[in-house]
């Protein structure tokens, strides 16, 4: 990243010698935009779904199924296990050393609080995963997760989702992290502790991030390869980067956009990198408060952003970001980011010396509160003149001021469930699982899909063997949890469909 930033800092500073300086007094500048005006108009095509006046993408039960108690010292799986659709399955104040896979539709998983207490899954820090769900119309609530070595609650390609009112803490790579999913809502859930993202959305559509507070991660809220989000109304805080909309290169999804990152608390961002060594998050500097990386149409309204000691906001594309890849099917440029009113204070004021550097370019000395790095399309700005910018002087005025007219992107009906073909299951167990922790080229937490093709190319049946019940091969990468919860079948056909795919 020095080397790519120094290069930038080398060519602006050959052509900043012809630069004139004091550009004019005029105070027209200085006029303030003070939300009031028009509203975003773009955005998600409101003709095509309906959005929702209540904020859940779960409907209605046709079926009020029976209601299961786990009583402390039972099993959350048998429960599981004996439930059908329309089932509630509430578990009771106590201890649980389990992980719970949920491959049914309407399942809803509510935890029980009693005078304070509430039922904790505790994985002892040997088992890797608390609850996954591959099913559609799925609700976890009112846990406390801990010590898992994976994720504490993970989506597998499952539709129409709530994830909410759970504390999540050490529990490995993610925190809650939906994976292929559409119509989700995330919120009042605490996560602490994640080596990679407290919340991670990974390739998913119409999705609502609020009320969470999120700490002491290396990412607190991630949106990645997906679109149509909004995150509002968050406390971010003591993670080394706080809110992240980003391209990763490589997955089967190429884009991010549609994205609203609104009147969240984005403090004190300054926790040291702890991600694993070559992933993409390993490589965002502590003392991020948001950060865009080649995503489109991302918007930052009414955040308060403080304390971030190398930058308040950083917009950078793929060329100039560490520990990415290129991949030709994916634009690698933030187009359209749209900055409005934000309350910005007390960042930069520990940053790194390229930031210094490229300030200078610009003739620019003190604490950056905006830095934009490589290209960027009709991408614009109110207020500028507030804030300590690098990189964004050629942006243009934004014609509008607030994000007032669009609520939620949660739908008012929920999706169809997703219903996987027999000749599918293959590819979509590749997009649901393994594309969380595989991209196609670069490292992101597992070694490069190109790298498992290499060593297994003839052996599907050998690489599905190895799924079920993997062996740390190399000392840099986090072990592999194993994936024994599917069946024989569906892990030969996700060897057999990772071992053919192109990019």
């Amino acid at each position: 990243m020095k080397t790519k930033l120094l290069s930038v800092t080398l060519i602006a500073a050959a052509f900043a010698g012809g630069i004139i300086l004091g550009k004019g007094s005029s105070t027209d500048k200085f006029v303030i935009n003070n939300g009031g005006g028009a509203s975003y108009a773009g955005g998600y095509d409101k003709n095509q779904e309906q959005q929702s006046s209540d904020n859940s993408p779960v409907g209605a039960r046709t079926v009020e199924g029976k209601v299961h108690i786990v009583e402390d010292g039972g099993s959350i799986m048998a429960a599981v296990n004996l439930a059908e659709p329309g089932d509630t399955i509430q578990i009771m104040p106590g201890t649980y050393h389990e992980t719970v896979y949920i491959d049914k539709d309407d399942i809803h998983i509510i935890g029980v609080i009693v005078e304070g207490k509430r039922a904790t899954l505790d994985g002892q820090g040997k088992l890797n995963d608390a609850i996954l769900y591959s099913g559609n119309n799925i609700i976890v609530k009112n846990l406390t997760i801990t010590r898992y070595k994976g994720n504490g609650i993970m989506g597998q390609a499952g539709n129409n989702f709530e994830i909410s009112h759970n504390i999540i803490v050490d529990t490995g790579v993610y925190g809650i992290f939906p994976q292929l999913g559409k119509n989700g809502l995330i919120e009042y859930n605490i996560v602490s502790g994640i080596s990679d993202a407290a919340i991670y959305v990974g390739m998913s559509d119409n999705i609502h991030v609020a009320h969470n507070h999120v700490f002491d991660s290396v990412a607190g809220i991630e949106i990645e390869n997906s679109r149509h989000a909004i995150v509002e109304n968050n406390m971010v805080h003591n993670n080394t980067g706080g809110i992240l909309a980003f391209i990763t290169p490589g997955l089967p999804i190429k884009t991010t956009f549609d994205v609203i990152i609104r009147n969240n608390f984005i403090t004190d961002n300054n926790t040291p990198n702890f991600g694993a060594p070559g992933s993409t998050v390993s490589g965002i500097p502590a003392g991020t408060g948001i950060l865009v990386m080649a995503a489109d149409e991302v918007i930052i309204e009414d955040n308060i952003i403080t304390g971030n000691k190398t930058i308040g906001i950083i917009i950078t594309d793929h060329e100039n970001a560490p520990n990415t890849t290129i991949d030709p099917e994916s634009d690698s440029k933030p187009d359209k980011v749209m900055i409005l009113n934000n309350f910005m204070a007390n960042n930069g004021y520990d940053t790194i010396d390229e930031a210094k550097a490229l300030m200078l370019t610009e003739f620019k000395q003190g604490k950056p509160d905006i830095l934009r790095l490589g290209g960027s399309r009709d991408s614009c700005i109110i207020n500028r003149h507030q804030y300590l910018t690098v990189g964004i002087d050629d942006w243009r005025e934004c014609e509008f001021s607030n994000t007032d007219s669009i609520d939620t992107y949660i739908l008012d009906e929920p999706v169809a469930p997703r219903i996987i073909d027999t000749a599918e299951k293959g590819k979509m167990a590749y997009l649901g699982i393994c594309a969380g922790c595989h991209t196609y080229t670069g490292r992101m937490i597992g070694p490069p899909v190109q790298v498992i093709q290499a060593l297994y190319m003839d052996n599907p049946q050998g690489l599905a063997d190895w799924i079920s019940q993997p062996t740390k091969k190399r000392d840099d990468y986090p072990e592999m949890p194993p994936q024994n919860y599917l069946d024989g079948e569906t892990r030969l056909a996700v060897a057999t469909y990772m071992l053919q795919v192109k990019n």
